[in-house]
């Protein structure tokens, strides 16, 4: 897998905590030109690298490399950056300390004017928790992003959300008897139970009563959840899971100094033009929360995929969900941001 490295150096976080050595992991997709306003940043969601994002960027299509300069960050804790699974002690494996999707955003501020220079950003894009990146990125950085598009993300993480993340973390405690102390026993293998817990959450009822699964070359609904959600979720490692459940759980775009909890103003405060693409039949990151941030940012519009396919629906496996992302990409981008 091929990826750039950006030294943050010994980092303060949010929490207070001093991170040693800290580092974010990278990929760039196409040039930067002369007036570096050609620049799109597309954060990673929880779970994924940088890799899980190369669907939406293709020549001819809105994220096109030979137009666009993108910029693929990864989360904190996603096992690229750093994380639970590559932080030496103090601060390895469950002693990871509590990192914020503001951290986040901050230090891929930090990659993109240090590094390169950036003062604009025509786009910040994001599925899921990148989605929530995106929001943030709007609402830190309001006069230097141009347009935002989350898809299947919020602005923060609402009460039924904070609730599905923490059955997910309830499966992994389980595993070690509801004792923190040992933490730091859990194996990959002890995953299976997570991925089983999502598997009811990532997709829709309807997806699940059309026996959609067939398609992918399943046969039953329990030869598709041990190898999909069981195989793909064993992939990773417990202690990162347990790093990134913690950030998403508690991601707010108003968390933090600028808003002080404030969320209907972190949320008007976004300059940038909005795309905001809820799954119409997602089950934990809601159309109707979306539609609640979407009517506080000042530029925004409200376009909800039609699809059965849940969170899934931008995860860039249903071609036709891909397509209305990317139509509206397209057309996001042609905007005139100048007034």
């Amino acid at each position: 897998m091929e990826y750039e490295i950006f030294d943050l150096g010994d980092i303060t976080l949010q929490s207070g905590v001093t991170l040693p050595n800290a580092f974010l992991a990278y990929k760039t997709y196409g040039k930067l030109n002369e007036k570096k306003d050609n620049v799109i940043v597309y954060p990673t969601a929880f779970g994924d690298q940088h890799i899980q994002n190369e669907w939406l960027i293709r020549n001819g299509m809105a994220l096109d490399p030979q137009k666009y300069f993108i910029i693929v960050p990864n989360l904190l804790g996603n096992g690229l950056s750093s994380s639970p699974s590559n932080t030496p002690a103090p601060f390895d494996k469950a002693n990871f300390p509590q990192v914020t999707i503001y951290d986040n955003v901050k230090f891929q501020y930090r990659l993109v004017t240090e590094k390169f220079g950036i003062q604009k950003i025509a786009l910040v894009v994001g599925w899921s928790m990148g989605g929530i990146q995106s929001f943030q990125w709007g609402a830190s950085y309001p006069d230097m992003v141009e347009r935002i598009a989350p898809f299947c993300g919020g602005a923060k993480t609402w009460p039924q959300t904070y609730v599905v993340l923490d059955g997910m973390k309830a499966a992994l405690m389980a595993a070690v008897g509801l004792d923190s102390c040992k933490l730091n026993q859990l194996t990959s293998a002890d995953m299976r139970t997570v991925g089983r817990v999502y598997a009811g959450w990532g997709l829709s009822q309807a997806y699940y009563r059309e026996e959609l699964y067939r398609d992918m070359g399943f046969d039953s609904i329990d030869d598709f959840v041990a190898g999909v959600w069981e195989d793909s979720f064993m992939k990773m490692d417990p202690h990162n899971v347990l790093a990134m459940l913690w950030t998403g759980q508690y991601a707010d775009i108003s968390a933090n100094p600028s808003y002080n909890g404030e969320f209907q103003k972190a949320l008007k405060s976004i300059k940038a033009l909005a795309c905001i693409m809820p799954g119409s039949t997602d089950l934990f990151c809601t159309a109707e929360d979306n539609k609640y941030e979407a009517k506080l940012i000042p530029n925004a519009v409200f376009n909800p995929i039609e699809s059965i396919w849940g969170h899934f629906a931008g995860r860039g496996i249903n071609s036709a969900d891909n397509k209305f992302i990317d139509d509206n990409l397209k057309h996001l981008l042609a905007l005139n941001t100048n007034g």
